[in-house]
């Protein structure tokens, strides 16, 4: 299963996860969304680009059309609400398949040049106090080894950069389920990396015709800058919607978390 639907069909929000290799992390999004619309928490299984790209492509095509007895009818392009590395799966996905996609909206991107990513890590650590610092140490170490627990290994350096990117969390959702992939996340990431450094992300925004909205909090250390100044650069409809008080997951923030949902919700719509 590559995608956990919500709600009634159509399906025509596919929310594309953050990681690379972290499958599950917007079950919250998708429930509260999934109240009023058809919703599909689409699940990276893929450990390529190309790979993650047609799966994609597969579930849009699968779930955002109805089944009229033995006829089913396709209800034209969704929107993709991707979450930091999937804002960058989805922005590439709008290039490659304009026909599929009405509008892209990016939570919370990394930046799409690489100059901008020197002061993220930096950033992290000076919210961090000593002995946190010494364990995200060891635990970047660990995952440069091999060894079945790098996966726990990941979960747990993965809750130490949550801590600093957030700036008022709420309590864990006790329903979110998410099942961290280190391969995933090297193989895939070592590609988009390199994309980044050598300047062929950006390539992808002069070939998306479809509306593009950025949702970036204030206190996330990805610098929003990094995301909008590159973007404006190569398309023409694109929104910036700044969140106050927000770090870099909007729906786990205490003074955000409503705002944010209202802003997704008005976009959805339009």
């Amino acid at each position: 299963m590559s995608a956990r639907l919500y709600g009634t069909p159509p399906h025509q929000v596919f929310l594309v996860h953050g990681g690379p290799g972290a499958p599950g992390e917007m079950s919250p999004v998708a429930r509260r969304l999934g109240d009023s619309m058809g919703v599909a928490e689409q699940l990276q299984s893929k450990r390529s680009l190309s790979g993650l790209l047609e799966e994609l492509k597969g579930d849009i095509e699968d779930h955002s059309t109805v089944d009229h007895g033995t006829v089913e009818h396709s209800t034209g392009p969704v929107v993709l609400v991707g979450y930091s590395w999937g804002a960058w799966l989805s922005y590439i996905f709008a290039a490659e398949y304009p026909r599929l996609v009405r509008k892209i909206i990016l939570v919370s991107s990394g930046p799409f040049e690489a100059s901008y990513a020197a002061e993220i890590m930096k950033t992290r650590l000076s919210r961090l106090n000593d002995h946190e610092k010494k364990q995200v140490e060891a635990l970047e170490q660990q995952l440069a080894e091999e060894g079945p627990a790098r996966n726990d290994v990941l979960m747990q350096y993965g809750k130490l950069m949550s801590q600093a990117d957030s700036y008022a969390p709420i309590l864990p959702d006790a329903n979110e389920d998410v099942q961290v992939d280190v391969a995933a996340f090297q193989s895939v990431w070592s590609e988009a990396a390199l994309l980044r450094s050598s300047g062929e992300l950006l390539k992808f925004g002069p070939r998306i015709s479809c509306p593009v909205t950025v949702i970036h909090g204030d206190y996330d250390p990805h610098p929003a800058e990094g995301v909008i100044e590159p973007l404006r650069s190569v398309i023409g409809n694109l929104k910036y919607m700044k969140l106050q008080n927000c770090g870099h997951t909007p729906w786990k923030e205490q003074m955000a978390k409503d705002i944010f949902y209202e802003i997704l919700q008005q976009e959805l719509q339009e």
